[in-house]
């Protein structure tokens, strides 16, 4: 009879360590668990579920996120929101999708309709909404459901109605997909949010584009230029990712606050190569060669170190018949 409980904790023990190795049906069975110990789990359908968890604070966290991205970039295979929720003391509720569906679907519609009619989002003195891509398009449109709450989205697309987006042909699989009816054009959905922050990179066409059409009153956008069309793996890699969370819940993000946070891409080396490339591509030789002085000078980098040297050598080349002439004379 002793055994029992042992064999209990080696079961949710095993189920932690696996989390990440499990498919999307195992997953979803296992956050089920996690979810009615501690708060609730709520299916949505075939491609979606609700997960949340309660805490002391009056702070509420919601993040959409799709099972591949927390299979590909978190450590422990929980929803990249609940880290930084546990770790700030904040209430979360994660709305995780089986892939990349922008959460058009009417489970989800009604889902945050029975929230809001629920009373559930009065609790909460400060509420953030916050998505990545796709997800960042979701965490704007539902963000209705909650007036006054934040929205945090990084590259988040407006919508995918070929009428007015045609020009992006990157998602023409979902074109049939409604994105006119409930919670549908992302843009207006942040109307009753009291802030609005939209990351991007203004050297990706297609995002700066759709980064445009969120242009309101209640917006701030913030460009973080060469670092390309993952924004959210580059802001965990940088270690920036919950401080961002962070000053979007208090509404403290602001051009200077977030200039701070960028300063870490300095020491990000896929950051640097990017702007590598893109100098040498511009051929900026000049740029490039104060940017391999100031990365070489800060940390180990042979390719740099290499590009620089390679740069002094055809200056010292084309400097070397000048200097022959002066002392030939």
């Amino acid at each position: 009879m002793q055994d029992k409980p042992q064999d209990d904790r080696q079961e949710t023990d095993a189920a932690d360590r696996d989390l990440l190795d499990l498919d999307y049906p195992d997953w979803v069975t296992e956050m089920d668990r996690r979810g009615s110990a501690a708060g609730f789990f709520e299916p949505l359908g075939d491609d979606h579920h609700a997960h949340f968890l309660e805490a002391d604070g009056s702070r509420l966290l919601v993040t959409f996120e799709s099972y591949p991205a927390i299979r590909a970039l978190s450590d422990s295979g929980l929803p990249l929101g609940q880290d930084v929720a546990e770790g700030a003391g904040w209430s979360h509720l994660a709305v995780v999708a089986r892939r990349d569906t922008w959460f058009r679907d009417p489970a989800v519609y009604e889902f945050f309709d029975q929230l809001n009619d629920d009373g559930f989002f009065d609790d909460f003195e400060s509420i953030l909404f916050y998505g990545a891509g796709p997800c960042g398009y979701a965490a704007c449109a539902y963000s209705v459901a909650a007036p006054g709450a934040r929205v945090l989205a990084l590259q988040p697309q407006a919508t995918l109605d070929p009428r007015m987006t045609e020009w992006d042909d990157r998602f023409v699989h979902r074109r049939r997909t409604s994105f006119t009816d409930r919670y549908g054009f992302a843009p207006d959905m942040i109307d009753a949010a009291e802030a609005a922050y939209i990351v991007y990179d203004p050297r990706e066409p297609l995002d700066a584009m759709h980064a445009a059409l969120f242009a309101r009153r209640n917006v701030q956008r913030f460009r973080l230029p060469s670092m390309g069309g993952a924004l959210q793996g580059d802001t965990l890699a940088l270690d920036i990712h919950a401080p961002l969370l962070e000053a979007a819940m208090t509404g403290e993000l602001d051009t200077l606050s977030f200039a701070r946070l960028a300063r870490a891409r300095r020491d990000y080396g896929t950051y640097l190569r990017r702007l590598l490339t893109r100098l040498e591509a511009e051929e900026r030789h000049g740029l490039i060669k104060m940017l391999c002085r100031n990365v070489t000078g800060r940390m180990r980098a042979p390719r740099f170190r290499r590009r620089l040297q390679a740069l002094e050598a055809a200056e010292e080349a084309r400097l070397a018949p000048a200097r022959t002439g002066t002392e030939g004379g």
